[in-house]
């Protein structure tokens, strides 16, 4: 299987790609970047794009599997239009290049809350995103929304590892157990499953309870 990655320099995408180059089933990963990945393998082919400028490069998106892992933050983006930019409309323009190039499958990651007619900014374009790649023409589309993300020490933002810490003392005395944290780790092993998984369904989304027992 060849795969393409979007975001596969944040938390999600590098631990995608690592578990992807190890997979006996994909013989190439091909990383679509703006700065390059620090992995090297010979599995991997790393593309130095213009996002801005996906029509320059659209032709380079075929293959069995797309994965969506890119999103910012409003404090990174700097801005609400720079944080729409980057996870609406990247994503959204890359899935639709890769549909018109008969990619069979997309494995999106969004949100726990996704939701377009959200009130609150973040969860309302992650629903927005969903519901438009739903339009696209692909054979399998994969929605995961997972909780708070652990991704681990070296990459966790300060806010994080407080609201995973809060959460986590939670979870032991059995409350907010739906938003138990989730590693990237194995975020990025359910993605892989799901790739290589026959779905019957076209669209499939998943919650984080769902994604936590998916199994083969």
């Amino acid at each position: 299987m060849k795969a393409l990655v979007i975001g596969s320099t944040g938390a999600t995408g590098t631990e995608l790609t690592k578990q992807l180059i190890e997979q006996e089933e994909f013989t190439e990963v091909h990383v679509f970047v703006r700065n390059a990945p620090t992995i090297n393998h010979p599995k991997l082919n790393v593309h130095k794009v213009d996002f801005n400028e996906i029509s320059f490069w659209s032709d380079q998106l075929k293959g069995d599997v797309l994965f969506l892992a890119m999103g910012t933050t409003l404090k990174t983006a700097g801005s609400k239009e720079a944080q729409y930019k980057v996870d609406v409309t990247y994503q959204y323009e890359t899935a639709k290049a890769a549909a018109n190039n008969n990619v069979p499958k997309l494995i999106l990651v969004s949100s726990i809350g996704a939701n377009h007619n959200s009130i609150f900014f973040y969860p309302k374009i992650k629903g927005k995103l969903e519901e438009m790649v739903k339009k696209l023409n692909f054979k399998s589309i994969c929605i995961l929304r997972p909780p708070v993300l652990d991704r681990g020490e070296a990459m966790m933002r300060p806010s994080e590892r407080k609201t995973i810490a809060f959460i986590k003392r939670l979870n032991k005395f059995g409350l907010l157990d739906s938003q138990k944290p989730m590693t990237t780790l194995l975020l990025a092993s359910k993605m892989i499953l799901l790739a290589t998984k026959e779905t019957t369904n076209k669209i499939i989304s998943l919650e984080a309870k769902e994604i936590f027992s998916l199994t083969n």
